[in-house]
């Protein structure tokens, strides 16, 4: 009879909770059970362990054994364990050094060659076995991922063979050091000068980045909403390494491609109009983040979005306030973060012509409501911004190069200054100023509040609006490198309210 113990990790929403692989071996017929709530794909692995130590040349055993994957009561998914099932199988018949296992985790799914391939949520393994101060072997194509955690020992193998000659010490595995895995060089985003004209745009695109603020642009098809949307992440600053850990941790446990090169990048994620509401929250019998996670610290861009179903547009309301979204299951409740910017965009009206100089919009008042009417008023008093985008004179696409088109380098300039700002001030981008730290940062002076009074009678404000107008106009005054408030700011913050007021009638 014989015992080893293997540490391991487990998926759990982007957290990677510990599993201990005991594996107990006992005389009896040949059978291998492994217990411990394991779903399908865990219990498959049987099969793939033993075709793997067999095509390595191990011996299987050819007795009882006993694989329990502790806690009991955890549910154990996908084929992260067949590394450390192997490894136990080989420890406990004495074919490996069982001593060399304690201060070590593993993760990774075997070919039955014995080549070991990837598996999703590296990064939260890799910060797990960080604070537990043990090293981790991992597949080779994790390590880009799992070495980003600074501090973390990361051991990449290719094979079994290669974890086995570790373990008996006649080919250590060499530590990747963090952070120095070569990846490709990702694309840089795209230049907001590409975008010609649009300047009340481009300067609320700028205030937005500035404050971290959400945006609604309005206007005719073609005018370059969905253009001026896709610059958004160009202006923005790149993310601290704890965002950047936090968002690199969502996109490894969703199992989509991962790119280490750009991991310091605010996400940019654009659904179609089509997508269900578990798609974009997250969902499933294992939940996985949908696209609100997705692009946690980054831009969730929602284009047409008066198509989207209404119901999918609500389960937005609780994330944009909170930052988080609570996916519960009758076996699991998951929390996943969520602290999107949103930028939306929308046309006008029905046929998208409303206010257009050339006169093609015949929707009526009734028509124009009832399509707007499709985004709730809760939902869109949580939209800080409200601006036009109206289609250019056709001499300005037509003159030849862009004159006086500002990069997104020069843009990105003024954005950092402002965000450092505020980051000084309150530790907080301004949109995410509470009621105590608006009241302490964000009052304007004499002119400005008697003008803010005057646009909350006219304009029939809700209290939330009010504080969105003077979190803007914070913003607005941190751009021009103002302490004070003025009622230059906050009738800036107030014309882009436009959404407030109501649609004109033909």
């Amino acid at each position: 009879m014989a015992l080893a113990i293997v540490h391991s990790r487990a998926r759990q929403g982007i957290e990677a909770p510990e599993v201990t692989v005991e594996v107990h071996i006992s005389p009896g017929l040949p059978n291998l059970t492994i217990v411990g709530l394991p779903e399908t794909a865990v219990r498959e692995s049987k099969d793939r362990v033993r075709g793997a130590l067999i095509t390595t040349g191990f011996e299987f055993p050819a007795q009882r054994i006993t694989v329990n994957l502790a806690p009991a009561d955890l549910p154990k998914e996908g084929g992260r364990f067949d590394l450390p099932i192997a490894l136990g199988i080989l420890a406990a018949s004495k074919q490996l050094r069982a001593d060399r296992l304690a201060d070590l985790e593993c993760v990774g799914e075997l070919a039955l060659t014995g080549e070991l391939r990837p598996v999703p949520g590296a990064l939260p393994v890799a910060l797990q076995s960080r604070r537990a101060e043990r090293n981790l072997i991992v597949p080779w194509d994790n390590a880009g991922e799992a070495a980003l955690v600074s501090g973390a020992c990361v051991l990449p193998a290719r094979h079994l063979l290669d974890v086995c000659a570790h373990l008996d010490g006649s080919r250590p595995l060499a530590a990747v050091e963090s952070r120095t895995v070569a990846v490709p060089a990702s694309e840089e985003p795209p230049d907001l000068a590409e975008v010609r004209g649009q300047f009340q745009a481009k300067r609320a695109l700028e205030i937005a980045a500035a404050g971290r603020h959400n945006l609604l642009m309005l206007g005719p098809p073609g005018t370059g909403k969905s253009m001026l949307a896709s610059r958004m992440p160009g202006i923005l600053p790149d993310l601290t390494e704890d965002e950047a850990l936090e968002t690199a941790a969502v996109a490894s446990v969703s199992g989509m491609p991962f790119d280490p090169a750009a991991w310091r990048r605010p996400p940019y994620r654009a659904p179609h109009h089509t997508a269900s509401a578990p798609a974009l929250v997250g969902g499933g019998s294992a939940p996985k983040p949908g696209e609100i996670s997705l692009a946690h610290n980054g831009v969730l861009f929602l284009d047409e979005l008066p198509e989207f179903d209404r119901r999918v547009l609500e389960v937005l309301r609780e994330p944009l306030e909170s930052g988080g979204i609570t996916i519960s299951r009758a076996a699991q409740r998951l929390d996943f973060p969520a602290r999107f910017q949103l930028i939306a965009a929308m046309n006008p009206c029905p046929c998208g012509y409303l206010g257009d100089a050339s006169g093609r919009c015949h929707c009526s008042a009734e028509q124009v409501a009832r399509y707007r009417a499709r985004i709730s008023g809760p939902l869109l008093d949580r939209i800080d911004m409200h601006v036009d985008v109206p289609r250019q004179d056709p001499a300005t696409l037509l003159d030849g190069a862009p004159r006086n088109e500002e990069t997104s380098a020069q843009v990105r300039t003024r954005v950092i200054a402002a965000r450092e700002r505020a980051l000084q001030r309150s530790g907080q981008p301004n949109a995410l100023l509470t009621p105590r730290l608006i009241e302490r940062h964000c009052m304007p002076d004499s002119a400005g509040r008697a003008l803010l009074e005057q646009a909350m009678a006219r304009l029939n404000l809700s209290h939330r609006a009010y504080h969105r107008i003077l979190k803007l106009a914070r913003t607005i005054a941190d751009l021009a490198g103002s302490d004070a408030i003025t009622s230059a700011h906050i009738g800036e913050a107030i014309g882009y309210r436009r959404l407030d007021r109501a649609p004109a009638a033909r």
